[in-house]
């Protein structure tokens, strides 16, 4: 398995690689100009060209092909904004931001608890409703229960994260005021936290009343965020185990008379699960790097949020380094997922 783990992490490389560069070029192709949002438009073209040489802009996007020229030095070929920004990432500095002028790395790590925050709680109420449901929806299968929970699944799939966000925003907070519509934490609590997952400190602390305020927070976002998710689970568990319950072994089991709810959750679902269980991690990545609406409907302060501002200033640095380090946690979440297979399927061997 150690020759396993080492040739996936390995192939990390060429994927980083390519997502740095297709970031890089669209980010640049983008017809702003950074220099011109920060001073405005009333700025002299000096001072814009100025700021763009303190910035770094002024160089050459992938090639520095005048340098080589002038001085034949071929270190001078690679001069330029990409060579310059993956050298930076290859030693921990992701830039600073244009605006705030606050290192991306020192950013993405106080922003990434609040969205993995959120993503947990959508993940949990995705598997909360939709393995069940799925499991109802097999045992069922071809009755108006059957029927009901597939189209509330394909509802699920259907509706924009935006959408649903609003509606709940309108319903349970504007109309009957029972959950709050933005933020992490009431401004009129303070945590002191030590982690950035408020949840974890506050019941860390002894502060029940802080824990109960943050998640009141964190069920409208969670379940804007884990509808789509849990659509997906509930027709993957379906499929999964309708296919599982026409298995040898299971009709063997229910022949030696073992109880219903044995069979079904001892044999039936841990083998149904394994499908399941690539769906999840799939979708959790996708949570991660797509809870850009869902935290920009909400106010959420997490990096989806953060990289939505940046694109709308054409913050380079904050975008770049966003967009990389959300697919590096995607990637290893995925080699976590196949890693687990082997722990409930022992079948399954990583040579």
């Amino acid at each position: 398995m150690t020759a396993y783990i080492i040739r996936r992490l390995l192939g990390l490389i060429p994927v980083l690689f390519g997502i740095s560069l297709l970031v890089f070029t669209i980010t640049r192709v983008i017809p702003a100009d950074p220099a011109l949002l920060m001073l405005g438009e009333r700025a002299t073209p000096e001072a814009r060209a100025r700021l763009r040489t303190e910035l770094g802009l002024d160089q050459p996007l992938f090639i520095n092909v005048a340098a080589f020229t002038e001085t034949g030095n071929i270190q001078k070929l690679f001069d330029s904004q990409y060579v310059n920004f993956i050298s930076r990432a290859l030693r921990g500095d992701l830039g600073r931001s244009y605006f705030t002028r606050i290192n991306v790395s020192e950013g993405l790590f106080q922003r990434f608890p609040a969205t993995f925050e959120l993503t947990v709680i959508a993940m949990f109420i995705a598997l909360l409703i939709g393995i069940p449901a799925g499991v109802l929806a097999a045992l069922h299968r071809g009755t108006v229960v059957d029927t009901l929970v597939m189209i509330g699944a394909l509802s699920g799939v259907s509706f924009p994260v935006f959408w649903l966000g609003i509606i709940l925003i309108y319903v349970f907070s504007v109309s009957l005021g029972w959950l709050p519509p933005s933020g992490r934490l009431d401004v009129s609590l303070n945590l002191d936290s030590f982690s950035g997952l408020y949840v974890l400190d506050s019941l860390l602390r002894g502060r029940l009343d802080i824990t109960w305020n943050v998640l009141k927070h964190l069920i409208l976002p969670g379940i804007a965020l884990g509808t789509i998710p849990m659509a997906i689970v509930v027709r993957m568990t379906r499929s999964s185990m309708l296919e599982v319950l026409n298995q040898d072994y299971v009709r063997t089991a229910r022949a030696k008379g073992l109880i219903h709810r044995i069979v079904v959750n001892k044999h039936a679902l841990r083998n149904a699960l394994l499908p399941v269980i690539t769906v999840v991690g799939l979708s959790f990545g996708t949570l991660l790097s797509g809870a850009i609406l869902t935290e920009t409907v909400f106010s959420w302060p997490g990096i989806g949020k953060w990289v939505y501002d940046a694109i709308n200033a054409r913050d380079y640095p904050v975008v770049q380094g966003g967009v990389v380090f959300v697919a590096f946690v995607f990637v290893l979440v995925n080699l976590l997922v196949d890693l687990s297979y082997a722990f409930i399927d022992p079948r399954i061997q990583y040579s």
